[in-house]
């Protein structure tokens, strides 16, 4: 996010041309004010905002913009491609087949 965010026109167009190979993820317990700059970055056209809640930003000082993903990509990639790969997340979860 904090790259994809510096080009935020290129990074929309890369994501829903691939909206069926994109999964969200994460690799550790996300606060929820950190998954916000997820989910700015994904679902708005913010412009000029911080990536990151530690001050200093980790991987430097400038700001990115959203790339407002339409909600069909979203779901997407939010859910709809992991429980494609891994279908027994449906029952999991009882996810209804859509």
């Amino acid at each position: 996010m904090n790259e994809l965010g510096r080009q935020p026109y290129t990074a929309r167009k890369f994501f829903i041309h691939y909206q069926d190979r994109i999964l969200f993820g994460t690799d550790g317990p996300w606060p929820a004010l950190r998954l916000s700059y997820y989910w700015r970055f994904l679902e708005t056209y913010d412009e000029y905002f911080p990536y990151s809640e530690k001050s200093p930003p980790p991987q430097g000082m400038w700001r990115i913009y959203g790339i407002g993903l339409p909600d069909n990509v979203l779901k997407k990639i939010y859910f709809q491609n992991a429980l494609r790969i891994v279908p027994s997340l449906k029952q999991i979860h009882k996810i209804p087949d859509r």
